[in-house]
């Protein structure tokens, strides 16, 4: 399906969310190396722990919400709403006032509006997008951001650490600016009979008792509930990219040669290593995404899922095993082939199994991969000064290989499913 084919809402959509993430990609990556420097590895691991708890309350009532009240408004709210944060984050870091703690809570609030943000998306997908052309639409989405990956950390590793206010400034701005445009240039897609149950007058306590029943029926889906628990054990080694890896190439690169030319060489430091490796990770996904997702679509989707895990895995190792430059620049490229390989075959896989009335809920509740996912992983900071890099590495190994092993049931149980059907 060509871009010129999609609907409006969609092309609107990858133009403004596109401009969105390359501000944001231009201070994110740094940011766990200012809270670990500011509060210390300790608290900092523990402070994004307890941040997230509340993405994971604000991801699942995300899902209810664009099922209820619809994919736009929650869009457009949610935009506006990380936009104010980031306002919020910039004057915190402004020449007039330097407190982190108020940075925090932004950050925290910022990631609540993005939660809010993610389920409507993927479900405005589902609903206009046949189911063929579903995994490719996802992967350019995918592709979108990741070229934001890697433009953003390049310009990031530029104006962060002289400019960190004004980049917040724009983020800020450019998130407002979304909001704006998707109010006024796209429509709404979710169901109508959804949108216009909120009408019927009910107690204030009836929202969140049918938010818990529809999902605990989701939960009860036993093929639902393996993907998801597969999906935060491997979400713990790809999570580690902008948590454990910028940590650990900061402490351990120190003036490493990138290429030498004659008598000039470019060196590098811990945080330049990691700009170079994240855009790494962001130039390649922005070149294969869709290369790779048609070349995996080809395979029977249980053994791709299953080897991206065995891949991470592998990555891991490779990353625990070196502080050279282009050993980690190789891990990195490891790293990527396996982020790839269910980019876009995942999101398709929830759309497969989600009815559609409750859209909006399953990709919510399929994106606790991610939120509750991301809730456990800064734990792997301190663990560092717990038991070491080495025995972090290891665990985040293990993590992956048990996530295969999950995925490899939650197929048996999918057929099953269908035969019994």
């Amino acid at each position: 399906m060509r871009i010129r084919d999609w609907d409006s809402n969609l092309k609107v959509r990858l133009f403004g969310e596109a401009m969105m993430n390359i501000t944001f990609w231009m201070f994110f990556p740094f940011l766990t190396i200012y809270f670990a420097e500011e509060f210390g590895k300790n608290k900092a691991g523990l402070l994004l722990v307890f941040s997230q708890i509340f993405s994971v309350i604000a991801n699942l009532m995300g899902g209810y919400c664009a099922d209820r009240f619809g994919r736009k408004r929650m869009m457009v709210l949610s935009s506006i709403g990380q936009g104010l944060s980031f306002l919020a984050f910039a004057i915190a870091s402004s020449p007039w006032l330097q407190s982190p703690w108020m940075g925090f809570v932004s950050f925290a609030f910022a990631g609540v509006f993005g939660s809010f943000y993610w389920p409507a998306s993927q479900a405005m997908v589902a609903d206009v997008v046949p189911e063929k052309d579903r995994s490719n639409v996802f992967a350019i989405f995918y592709t979108s951001i990741n070229i934001a990956v890697v433009v953003g950390p390049i310009l990031g590793a530029i104006f962060y650490v002289h400019y960190r206010f004004q980049l917040l400034l724009v983020a800020g701005a450019v998130c407002i600016l979304l909001g704006l445009i998707l109010a006024k240039w796209t429509r709404e897609t979710a169901p109508i009979q959804k949108t216009a149950a909120l009408s019927s007058g009910g107690k204030w306590y009836y929202f969140l008792v049918n938010q818990l029943r529809d999902y605990g029926l989701i939960i009860k889906d036993k093929t639902f509930l393996l993907f998801i628990m597969a999906g935060v054990l491997a979400g713990q080694t790809f999570m580690q990219l902008d948590l454990l890896i910028p940590v650990y190439i900061k402490d351990f690169v120190k003036n490493q040669t990138l290429f030498s030319i004659g008598n000039w060489s470019f060196t590098l430091k811990g945080e330049q290593a990691f700009g170079i490796v994240l855009a790494e990770n962001g130039f390649l996904v922005a070149l294969f995404t869709v290369f790779v997702t048609k070349w995996m679509g080809k395979y029977y989707e249980r053994n791709v899922f299953v080897l991206s895990s065995v891949v991470y895995a592998i990555s891991i190792v490779i990353f625990s095993q070196t502080h050279w430059i282009w050993g980690l620049i190789i891990a990195m490229a490891v790293f990527t082939f396996a982020e790839l390989m269910g980019a876009g075959l995942q999101q398709s896989f929830v759309s497969r199994l989600a009815p559609e009335h409750m859209r909006g809920q399953y990709f919510a509740a399929a994106s606790l991969r991610y939120t509750l996912g991301r809730t456990i992983a800064p734990l792997s900071i301190p663990m560092t000064v717990w038991i070491g890099y080495g025995w972090t590495f290891f665990v985040l190994t293990i993590l992956a290989l048990v996530s295969a092993g999950l995925y490899w049931v939650m197929f048996y149980s999918f057929e099953k499913q269908k035969i019994s059907a």
